[in-house]
């Protein structure tokens, strides 16, 4: 969320900003909103000092039928003051209702576009295979080796359920610690699990309530299942002051982690890229609120899951997101996405965004700077690793002439030893 001032201040910066991401907004309307929010709240206010002044004198007050008259005129401004209270209400529900619709201003880098095929490519890693024979996908690949069990999955959990069984178990448990390993001993990394089912306000304060309701599981008491670790991290902190000396404070997070793909209609229906339940190493920031810090920090992180890409020697890009194709809250969002044979095209892998202080100030997370002055920090996150999904990667840019998948060099020592999957 936006601070009310700067969106004051700078409505047409503001207004720029969401037309950049295809925004539906009015920002007149909300000043104007913010204006009778206002007036009114100083009127309830002038009124109840004026009671609080008047009550004071009627206790000094020894001539009994003139207390009766002011108890009688007090009551009136009661009155007054709890028809204005409702007034009030309605309009604070309203304003907090635009005020959550206003996304944050883009960063001036953020190309112009209205779709992700509208993103620009900034690097390219990494030699993409060539095959002397005809590639198989991760299913045929997968189905192929036992390595999981889609129709099963699907009697059993529904459309897009899975089991991933003997080699396929065995390769995300080998990614899970090579990922854990290059993560929990990295310096200034908390390691942490957080929980997936999670109250209304960590959604809300990270900008997937009331955007996103459509893609969220909620359930009977009020609750929700988080699509990513950043959800309940970012609410680890609500409503704290914390150190400025312990900024930048960086996590390492795992949860499992559920998304209805509710725009998805008709894409990936087969296989383990687009599913329903998975598990993600997230990575979570919070840093002083500075544009060049959350700059930095952004690229920092980036670079952290482009070296884990690198390592498993998978074919990658890394592209800027468009205007059109960042969140509400996103300043700036990297997409880092490796080679799929089956597809001939790259398919996302991770996301690395930075947030400015729009997450915090809905979340109440501020520091103290040298002065003693409160500010709302900055926050940012990247994806480490989401698993199952860089297997499909995985193996098919690993698949051989006979049919056995190569195992990453990387990986070897949590399989065994072994060089193939055959």
């Amino acid at each position: 969320m936006l601070d009310i001032k700067f969106i004051r201040e700078n409505k047409n910066i503001v207004q720029a900003g969401a037309k950049k991401k295809h925004v539906e907004i009015d920002i007149e309307k909300l000043i104007t909103l913010d204006d009778e929010r206002l007036k009114v709240l100083k009127e309830v206010e002038d009124l109840r000092a004026e009671v609080n002044r008047v009550s004071s004198g009627i206790s000094r007050d020894q001539e009994s039928s003139h207390k009766v008259q002011l108890i009688e005129e007090m009551r009136i401004v009661k009155e007054e003051i709890k028809e204005k209270e409702e007034k009030l209400k309605q309009i604070i529900e309203e304003w907090q209702k635009l005020m959550l619709q206003v996304p944050n201003v883009p960063d001036i880098s953020v190309p112009d576009g209205e779709t992700d095929a509208e993103n620009q490519e900034v690097k390219v890693w990494g030699e993409i295979p060539k095959f002397d024979f005809t590639p198989k996908s991760h299913v045929e690949l997968m189905l192929l080796h036992d390595m999981a069990d889609f129709e099963r999955g699907s009697k059993v959990a529904g459309f897009r359920g899975y089991f991933m069984k003997n080699d396929g178990a065995r390769l995300e448990w080998a990614l899970m610690r090579f990922v854990e390993d290059r993560f929990i001993d990295r310096e200034g990394f908390t390691p942490m699990i957080v929980p997936s089912l999670l109250r209304r306000e960590s959604f809300v304060g990270t900008g997937y309530l009331p955007q996103s309701e459509d893609d969220l599981y909620k359930t009977q008491d009020d609750t929700y299942l988080a699509g990513t670790a950043e959800v309940a991290m970012m609410g680890y902190y609500m409503n704290e002051v914390l150190d400025k000396k312990n900024l930048p404070l960086k996590f390492f997070c795992f949860s499992p982690c559920f998304r209805r793909e509710a725009g998805s209609h008709g894409k990936d229906t087969k296989g383990i890229f687009r599913i329903h339940e998975f598990v993600k190493y997230e990575q979570v920031v919070l840093c002083e609120a500075s544009h060049e810090e959350s700059r930095r920090l952004h690229e920092e992180l980036t670079a952290n899951s482009e070296a884990l890409l690198q390592e498993l020697q998978l074919p990658y890009h890394v592209v800027v997101n468009c205007g059109g194709d960042l969140g509400l809250g996103q300043v700036k969002k990297y997409d880092i996405e490796a080679w799929m044979p089956s597809d001939n095209k790259y398919r996302e892998t991770h996301s690395s965004s930075y947030f400015h202080d729009f997450q915090t100030r809905r979340l109440g997370i501020r520091y103290k700077d040298e002065n003693g002055k409160l500010h709302f920090v900055h926050s940012l996150n990247n994806t480490a690793l989401a698993m199952p999904r860089i297997m499909c990667q995985i193996v098919e840019n690993y698949q051989q002439a006979d049919g056995s998948i190569k195992i990453p060099e990387v990986l070897r020592k949590y399989m065994g030893g072994r060089e193939f999957i055959k």
